[in-house]
């Protein structure tokens, strides 16, 4: 269950991770929240099989690495898409054996660590596992930086995700602030996937990516709503799952933010 206490409205992205209580916890939906709101019971699958003692009375969102918040787009798929728990435990398993894999010969100490854990949320904040993801992620991170005035200027919303020459995700908000603001725990994310992800790097042209962002013709629609404060759009398309989260607060009507896969 979630309060929020504040006097604005909570912006929760399905992946987004939470800590503590007897299990570490994934969210599976993307949601807005009403501010000084009564207890919600939130979509969420469990990440952290094998522990059902409590670490905490509370849950939240990380641990002191404060360096996942946001899980996989492996993981965050079994979540949105499949929507089932075996399937998001399974993803967390192949994970950590990818991470013990690549890490074991350098680093066995360390991959003895995260084999003996059943959080996803410390496989990647062991110290060792974050050295690799931050490998990744900190050019991309800085070059970004040294782009943001650039991206203001051609009012970017979004990023499409390639790993090894394959495009597998895309993020796009409302905003160039909104994607500011969740662009350390996003790049993260993706560099997470790259690391357990055993390929060939390829580069992938930039009409592919915007033909990835262009085709959003599903097949099928499914509409959740709450009056008055979001609508939840799920689109199937031939080889694609989208998912659009729609604010209906007062004088809004657009889009937070849209999350869309590859099949």
């Amino acid at each position: 269950m979630l309060v929020n206490n504040a006097k604005r409205p909570l912006l929760l992205l399905a992946g987004e991770i939470v800590t503590g209580g007897k299990q570490d916890r994934v969210i599976g939906k993307d949601r807005l929240v009403p501010a000084e709101s009564d207890p919600i019971d939130l979509s969420v699958f469990c990440v952290e099989p094998g522990r059902w003692v409590g670490t905490s009375s509370k849950f939240g969102a990380g641990y002191a690495g404060g360096v996942v918040p946001m899980a996989a787009p492996g993981v965050r798929s079994k979540a949105m898409a499949d929507k089932d728990q075996t399937k998001v435990w399974a993803e967390v398993r192949k994970a950590q054996n990818e991470v013990v894999a690549g890490m074991a010969p350098a680093a066995p100490t360390a991959a003895v660590e995260v084999q003996s854990t059943s959080s996803y949320a410390r496989v990647m904040d062991n110290q060792a596992v974050r050295k690799q993801v931050d490998s990744i992620a900190v050019p991309i991170e800085n070059s970004y930086r040294g782009l943001m005035k650039q991206l203001r200027d051609q009012n970017a919303l979004g990023v499409v995700v390639a790993v090894n020459g394959e495009i597998i995700w895309a993020d796009m908000f409302a905003s160039t602030d909104l994607l500011q603001k969740y662009w350390p725990k996003l790049v993260r994310s993706y560099a997470s996937e790259a690391m357990v992800t055993r390929a060939k790097s390829k580069d992938v042209e930039e009409r592919l990516a915007q033909a990835f962002l262009d085709n959003m013709e599903g097949k099928r629609e499914v509409v959740e709503s709450e009056p008055g404060l979001y609508r939840h759009t799920e689109i199937t398309g031939e080889d694609f799952k989208a998912f659009e989260l729609t604010s209906l607060l007062p004088k809004t009507g657009f889009d937070l933010h849209v999350a869309k896969m590859a099949e």
